[in-house]
């Protein structure tokens, strides 16, 4: 079994800085992170990887992410905790890219895979961005079942998957046939620490750097240009603690406090 598990850079912090011109995050590789939904997904599979070895079956797990080259670090790290081998999206070619351009260039690294891939785990959505649509878009790229808010470990038996989910009723369980995707709540696992010999292994093993040219990717669906949806403006609301206090009888005060916002909200 081959699965693949897509983790994305994210920042460490709430306070982020945003591109004028482009009004797209500011990445900075040394204040990031592993999306904690990924971060999951991970386990999830080295959970599966583990069940499956415990068998007598050979399972391998490839973890793969566009970014910035700093984020070869988070995949290093992944290795360490268990992951066989990485992939590393990285051209200027990928920048700014919305969902639908991200969906595009993940599955091109996918299909470029020496090996099939049997299953794609991603967390439910990124904390920087809260979208939810990673999952579900490789799923129609791939034309392969979907099980989105995963809750649990999954379990794999033969060729079926079996998850429960949760639903608008509350939880179910689903049962689809492999190869599938699944996306999976930040609570469904605990990622494990890494090991001293995973840490090791780590620091020399090859991830594969790839542009956009190397996936065979066609760069008119990639970044900013092959992103339909924009991002008008985004901006960090400014914060005042300042405090006014309006005299008068009650009714003069609930007449100030009216003039007070309605300029406000201009």
């Amino acid at each position: 079994m081959h699965i693949a598990v897509c983790v994305k850079a994210v920042p460490s912090t709430t306070e982020v800085k945003m591109d004028p011109e482009t009004h797209t995050i500011v990445r900075d590789g040394r204040a990031s992170v592993i999306n904690p939904f990924d971060a999951t997904a991970l386990e999830v599979a080295l959970a599966i990887k583990d069940a499956r070895s415990a068998a007598g079956e050979r399972t391998r797990v490839s973890v793969m992410s566009m970014g910035i080259p700093d984020t070869e670090r988070l995949l290093r790290d992944c290795i360490a905790r268990g992951a066989d081998d990485a992939l590393l999206l990285s051209d200027r070619a990928f920048a700014g890219a919305d969902t639908l351009a991200t969906t595009y260039a993940l599955s091109c690294g996918i299909s470029q895979l020496d090996e099939a891939v049997d299953l794609i785990v991603c967390g439910k959505m990124a904390v920087d961005g809260d979208t939810a649509q990673i999952g579900p878009e490789l799923a129609g790229a791939f034309e392969m079942p979907c099980i989105t808010d995963v809750q649990e470990q999954p379990e794999v038996c033969g060729r079926t998957l079996r998850a429960r989910r949760a639903c608008d009723g509350g939880r179910e369980t689903v049962e689809v046939d492999l190869p599938a995707v699944i996306t999976v709540a930040k609570d469904a696992a605990q990622l494990r620490m890494p090991s001293i010999p995973g840490v090791l292994a780590a620091e020399t093993a090859p991830v594969a750097v790839k542009t956009a040219a190397d996936v065979g990717a066609d760069t008119a669906r990639t970044g900013l240009a092959g992103s339909p949806t924009q991002v008008v403006r985004s901006f960090v609301p400014e914060r005042s603690q300042e405090a006014v206090a309006i005299e008068g009888s009650p009714a003069e005060q609930a007449a100030a406090l009216a003039a007070l916002i309605e300029e406000g909200c201009r």
